[in-house]
Formats: structure tokens, C-alpha cells, sequence
């Protein structure tokens, strides 16, 4: 990620070089000193307030920028101390995750439009997908299309997912900010707290911007990340990371599309036919946020030494991280609950896609430990999500929710695996991915008879008395 990432100035397009860019770099990062407080370094023709002046932004400003650029700065200035929206600037979010998508990746690779040919092999790569699918798992095809985005494209499509994960924990902050100053200040410092609530937003929407640009560069698909960021019933492949992803396994091209095609396809049943399965995993991320504390002492510090000129504060500790989760037994059975759920999302995709890839892929088991490999370590954007809610998006028990799930398909084959989807109290706990032997002999709840009386009653069929279902004491709340 860029080393100024919370800045205001818009990305350039074209990153400096050259003694000049160095300079600029020392003198704009993060609210160093006085010479940058606004964090406009980011903008063209603004020479990173290096020269003459630099004390005094407004006279380097006027004598570095022309008058388009510092029409542009001001308007930037004014959109985010006049925004009245949610807790969190998404237009903000929006215009810098494109911008940063438009800077290229680390490694140089740029952003570019998907041509035919690629939409094609993508399309070709899916249907191929779920046809091999079909024999590993007895959920059907839930991919209604395939496409193949651009990094841009795939910015567009995943912000409205991540409004709906990043928002409630943003909530708290801006709610923060005006519970620390005292009751009796409250009413006098009106402006000021909505000053702060504004530049709040922008804060949030400039950091998630940029994490979201940033992910945008790593992603393969819609999925990545083990929850459903894209539109229903829409496979999506990224054709210009999946060539970086490649670029140096030794694997055929062709080889590694279809691989991944076959998480994002297999993602796409799990999601199309286990109904409560988003609400479930969005509900377990609110879970965890409502019980996250903001470090009122670290708030109350930033809020008494708040200096309208140097916005940039709030931004570091944004940066530092100003979420701790509560050391209470019900926020930590809201992360066992997420974490579980995580785990046990990806190690299905994972051994269903092994199943169907290994007599098929010469590759299978390389790609494989790639993918365990990367999805477990994350990266720099996962990063900056969990500094800035708090939590980390990664299944920790990867490995060993991908075992559970094969021992199950040994012991009661595809259809009796598959079928614990079937409501969430018959998923495994955490305490049952220790004990997977244990589980796999279990008795299961069996809903079928019971939905089947159910809806005889409901027809007038009679009355009919509940059966009676064995269910082990220690399921409890957790599989909720």
C-alpha cells in the first residue's frame, strides 16, 4: 500500500521518481510535521510542499499549483467537512478505490479493460467448472452468469458489500466522537463535533478507499475472501491477477483459470442454495463489531489536542487502530461463531474442489497449497480492514475444516455431507473441528420428517406429533 495511505490528495496517476519524487515522499507522510497538514502532497502539480514556504501550505499551494489543481484541492477540502451522509464517506471511498486501482499494483501491473477473448475463456472456464463440480457436490449450479472484470469493475460491484460490514463498527466511532467531550461542552461544541463527524467519514471513507483499491489488485475472483461481495448468481474471475497469480507456479494458464474457476463456481452453490448462509456470515461480522470497544482514552487524547488545521491526526489514529474487542464470553462466542463460520465455508469450497480437480489437474495439489498458503497470511488490504474494524476476514482452521469436511464424505458420501447445510444448527462447532472423527459418527439432527409433518398440518392433514430428534448437548449457540 502506498506509505501515505491516509492522505487526502487523490493518488497520481503515475507514482514520482527522481530526487523530486523522494522529496516528496519525506514531506507528505501521514501528518509528519507542518509542511503537509492537509495531506494535498497526492495532487499533480502540488511538488509535495518541498520548496519554498513549506511551512506555509497556502503559499506553497499558490505557488506550486495552477489554478484547475487548486480549484481541485479547496473542492476536495470542502466535500469532506460539508458531508452529511452515513458513517462513512462512501462516494469518498468510491472515487479513492478507483484512483487507486488506476496507480497499478507493486509490482507495476496495470489496471486494464477485459477484451472478448478473455470474457470468453472465463465463461468457457466456468461452465467447464460447474460441470466438474457436478459430480463432487449435490448443490446444484448457482451461477446464473459468468463475467470477467476489470479491477475497476470489481470495485463497483463489492461496495455495497462492503457498506454493509464496514458501516456499523464506523457507527460506534462516529458516536465515540461526540460522547468523549463532557455533556455541559457538548451543546457549546456543536460545529465542531459535526466538523469531526464530517472529516470522521471522509477519514473512514479515505481508508477503506484505499484498502479496497488495494484488494482490488490481489483478488481473483468475487469470493475471495469467503463471503459473497459480488451480485447474486454472478461468477466472477479477474482475468488481469489471475495472470499475476500464475505468472510464476510453472502452471499452465488455462490450468490455473480453471482452478480458480472452480472456488468461484463452487462459492456460488454454496451461496445460491444454503438461503441463510449470507445473513448468517454478515450477521456473525455484526455480532463481533457490536461488542468492539473504541479506546475512548486514545479518542479523548486525539479530540483534545484536535487541531482544525491538522485533520490528518484523527486519520493516525485511525491508522493505530483504535478498536479493542470486549474480553466478555459473549464477544469471544461472537468470534468463535465467525471464525468457525469462515473455516467452514472455505474447507467445503476446499475439499469440494479438490475432489472434483485432483483427477483431473495435474496441478491440483500445487494450486491447491498455493491457494491454503495465500489465503491464510492475507494481505496488506486484509490488513488495513482489520486495523480499521478490528477483525481479521480469515478462516484460521482452514486445514482443519477442509478434513472434517472429507472425513464426512467418506463416512456418509456427498449427499450426507452436503445436507448439514441444510440449517445451521446441524453445522460443526468449533469444538467439533478439534474432535472431527467425533462429529463425523455423531447422530444428526434430521429435519426431513419433521418438515415433511409440518407441512402436512399445514395442508389440513391432521395433527401429528413432533419426533422426537437427538441433538448432542454441546451443539449450543455456537453453531448459531
Amino acid at each position: 500500500m502506498s506509505d501515505t495511505p491516509f492522505g487526502f490528495g487523490l493518488p497520481p496517476e503515475e507514482p514520482d521518481d527522481g530526487d523530486e519524487g523522494k522529496k516528496k515522499d519525506q514531506q507528505s507522510g501521514g501528518g509528519q510535521g507542518p509542511a503537509n497538514p492537509f495531506g494535498f502532497g497526492g495532487l499533480p502539480g502540488a511538488g509535495g510542499f518541498g520548496g519554498p514556504g513549506a511551512d506555509n501550505p497556502f503559499a506553497a499551494m499558490f505557488g506550486s499549483l495552477n489554478p484547475s489543481d487548486l480549484g481541485a484541492a479547496f473542492q476536495q477540502l470542502g466535500q469532506m467537512l460539508s458531508y452529511e451522509g452515513g458513517p462513512v464517506n462512501w462516494d469518498m471511498a468510491k472515487q479513492i478505490a478507483r484512483q487507486t486501482v488506476s496507480q497499478g499494483t507493486a509490482d507495476g501491473t496495470k489496471d486494464a479493460s477485459v477484451g472478448p477473448s478473455e470474457r470468453t475463456a472465463v465463461q468457457e472456464a466456468v461452465r467447464l467448472a460447474d460441470l466438474w463440480l457436478d459430480d463432487a457436490t449435490s448443490l446444484p449450479s448457482g451461477a446464473a452468469s459468468a463475467v470477467a472484470w476489470s479491477r475497476a469493475e470489481w470495485v463497483e460491484a463489492t461496495l455495497p458489500a462492503w457498506k454493509e460490514l464496514v458501516d456499523p463498527v464506523a457507527e460506534r466511532v462516529g458516536t465515540a466522537m461526540g460522547d468523549v467531550l463532557p455533556e455541559e461542552m457538548q451543546a457549546m461544541a456543536g460545529p465542531l463535533i459535526g466538523m469531526m463527524r464530517s472529516m470522521g467519514g471522509a477519514m473512514f471513507g479515505t481508508q477503506i478507499g484505499q484498502a479496497v483499491g488495494v484488494l482490488a489488485g490481489e483478488v481473483v475472483g468475487s469470493t475471495d475472501i469467503g463471503l459473497p461481495l459480488g451480485p447474486a448468481g454472478k461468477a466472477a474471475l479477474l482475468p488481469v491477477n489471475i495472470e499475476t497469480f500464475g505468472k510464476d507456479l510453472g502452471v499452465p494458464k488455462e490450468e490455473v483459470r480453471l482452478y480458480l474457476a472452480l472456488r468461484e463456481a463452487a462459492h456460488q452453490r454454496l451461496f445460491a442454495h444454503v438461503p441463510w448462509l449470507r445473513s448468517h456470515l454478515f450477521g456473525a461480522v455484526d455480532g463481533y463489531a457490536r461488542g468492539i470497544k473504541v479506546d475512548t482514552a486514545k479518542l479523548e487524547d486525539v479530540v483534545g489536542q484536535f487541531d482544525p488545521q491538522n485533520p490528518e491526526q484523527l486519520q493516525d489514529a485511525l491508522q493505530q487502530g483504535m478498536f479493542q474487542p470486549e474480553d466478555t464470553p459473549e464477544q469471544k462466542a461472537a468470534l468463535a461463531r465467525l471464525e468457525t463460520a469462515l473455516a467452514l465455508v472455505e474447507g467445503w469450497v476446499d475439499a469440494v474442489v479438490h475432489a472434483a480437480a485432483k483427477p483431473r489437474l495435474s496441478s491440483a495439489d500445487a494450486l491447491r497449497e498455493t491457494l491454503r498458503r495465500r489465503r491464510a497470511s492475507g494481505g496488506p488490504a486484509e490488513q488495513t480492514f482489520a486495523t480499521l474494524i478490528g477483525l481479521e476476514l480469515r478462516p484460521r482452521r482452514l486445514r482443519d475444516a477442509s478434513r472434517l469436511w472429507a472425513s464426512l464424505t467418506d463416512a456418509r458420501g456427498v449427499d450426507g455431507r452436503d445436507a448439514l447445510w441444510h440449517h445451521p444448527d446441524m453445522l460443526p462447532t468449533a469444538s467439533d473441528l478439534d474432535d472431527p472423527d467425533g462429529f463425523v459418527h455423531r447422530e444428526q439432527i434430521d429435519f426431513s420428517e419433521l418438515d415433511k409433518m409440518l407441512g402436512e398440518a399445514a395442508s389440513g392433514g391432521g395433527s401429528a406429533e413432533k419426533p422426537n430428534l437427538k441433538k448432542d448437548d454441546d451443539k449450543g449457540d455456537d453453531a448459531e
